[in-house]
């Protein structure tokens, strides 16, 4: 999403009136209105559509974040002159602050809310950007890379629990999904704004730029509602009540239906750690949700994200001008993917998209080591290279980037969904700087092929672990997986329809 349609949007949603309880409300000329039998009318969806896209601001700044440091890494070494094992620690270091984000977000979610955690980041990230950019030393952008980290950590975490406690079961995919589009989108602005940026070699630009939307998230943020399933978990169920009314735009028999089926799941006795030590059922879901966030990292996507100059670099790519160029390929063609993955999502089902998405990936991964182990020489060559790296960022934007997200933010209980995707978001991170901070050894150690061969035989171990435990959670209620896991039914079972 662009900064212009981001001000339309949250200009948009400041044409509404903010209800002091923390939901906003039509204005009254275009209130729902009441029929029959106290059925309310049904509104257009875009209300639910436009919430999730000023909370998926999140993942526009998480995305830049991540796609930033690409650009920007061949000046800060020119300037600073760091090494490969400082430019590690210059990319990497940015998952410890998102990991130690994820184990604090967790508790900052269930005593401050969704909202108001989701605010908290937008403050971080905007600190972060601006220390970046101001940076005088290679130890100073460590630790603003760090502050960034931290923010990136929190938004990951609450702004997927977010989205699916407000969305209705047959769109929550959809809207989940929707927040890994604004990643994508994220990743294409930071190597476009990366681009323009080259020409006068202006790393602070390409870091600072950050700051615009985070302080956009800042904004639009005081219109959105609070998680209704939070309000309740808190004990304020009129107000639960009345936001699913507003976000629903159904009859109200509905919405007492879908209360009725929160207070049902909020009679578990123990939450948080208290219901992983006692539950078995909850460990389960919490060692699936790290099982997935380990899986989506280990793909190598991530790889190509960080260090894609220097991958086309070893592909033959000599000039930075067709480096960075390169990578705003890369990001536009996983930016459209992920629009396959916001329309087939809530259609086709989670598993299928994963399935395709880890073969595919697989035989990118094998096909680029094979380039690499028997030469790249000749133009052909290199943009036979290329169109690998399109073809596995294709695979990943409308599978396991996106999925992964759904599924760590579905299958866990209301009592335990903080600190179960806390596990999970931790685990991504802590996987995730495990990569950024390996790879360049990888290529040193081991070659280029059998790094890229390795990544391969991953993707295809990973089609197993779908096949016997990843459940599809396609249109089911979110109550309705809690009481199949709380049943002991197999992993893979529990999004079955009653």
């Amino acid at each position: 999403m662009s900064n212009i349609q981001t001000l339309l949007l949250i200009l948009c949603l400041s044409c509404t009136q903010y209800h002091p309880s923390g939901y906003f409300m039509k204005s009254s000329t275009t209130a729902t209105s009441s029929e029959p039998g106290g059925r309310i009318a049904r509104p257009s969806m875009s209300t639910v559509y436009m919430i999730g896209g000023v909370a998926a601001l999140a993942g526009l700044l998480f995305g830049m974040d991540i796609g930033v440091i690409s650009g920007a890494l061949p000046f800060i070494e020119h300037d600073f002159g760091v090494g490969d094992r400082q430019q590690e620690i210059i990319v990497s270091v940015m998952m410890l602050g998102a990991a130690m984000g994820a184990c604090v977000s967790g508790t900052l979610s269930r005593r401050m809310g969704r909202k108001l955690t989701l605010t908290v980041s937008g403050v971080v990230f905007v600190a972060g950007a601006l220390l970046s950019a101001l940076a005088v030393s290679p130890e100073m952008l460590i630790v603003a890379r760090l502050v960034l980290g931290v923010a990136v950590g929190i938004s990951s975490y609450v702004a997927p629990i977010y989205l699916s406690e407000i969305a209705p079961e047959h769109i929550r995919g959809r809207l989940i999904s929707f927040y890994q589009l604004m990643i994508m989108g994220g990743i294409l602005l930071a190597y476009l704004t990366n681009t323009l940026f080259s020409y006068t070699g202006n790393w602070r630009g390409m870091l600072g730029i950050i700051a615009i939307p985070g302080v956009l998230l800042l904004l639009g943020m005081f219109f959105l509602p609070r998680s209704p399933r939070w309000l309740a978990s808190s004990g304020r169920f009129d107000e639960a009540r009345s936001v699913l009314m507003r976000l629903r735009g159904n009859d109200g028999q509905g919405v007492d239906e879908e209360m009725i089926r929160i207070r049902e799941n909020l009679k578990v006795g123990d939450a948080g750690w208290k219901l992983f030590k006692r539950n078995p059922n909850f460990r389960r879901s919490t060692g699936l949700g790290v099982t997935l966030q380990f899986m989506q990292q280990f793909t190598g996507a991530n790889v190509i994200l960080y260090y894609a100059p220097r991958i086309l670099e070893m592909a033959g790519f000599d000039s930075a001008s067709e480096q960075l160029w390169g990578t705003v390929v890369i990001g536009l063609v996983m930016t459209l993917a992920t629009l396959i993955a916001v329309g087939l999502v809530d259609r086709v089902g989670r598993k299928p998209l994963l399935y395709t998405g880890f073969t595919i990936m697989g035989f990118c991964m094998l096909a680029l080591g094979g380039l690499f182990e028997y030469g790249l020489e000749g133009a052909l060559t290199q943009y036979l290279a290329l169109g690998i790296l399109g073809t596995f960022v294709v695979s990943y934007a409308m599978s396991a980037a996106p999925m992964v997200w759904i599924l760590c933010s579905e299958i866990q209980p209301l009592k335990g969904r903080d600190f179960g995707v806390a596990c999970s978001t931790v685990t991504n991170w802590v996987a995730n700087m495990i990569i950024g901070a390996t790879f360049l050894t990888l290529i040193n150690v081991l070659g280029n092929a059998i790094t890229f061969w390795l990544y391969a035989a991953l993707n295809f171990a990973f089609i197993a672990v779908t096949l016997l435990l990843v459940p599809e959670t396609k249109g089911v209620a979110l109550e309705k997986i809690e009481q199949a896991l709380m049943a002991g039914q197999r992993l893979r079972h529990i999004g079955q329809k009653p």
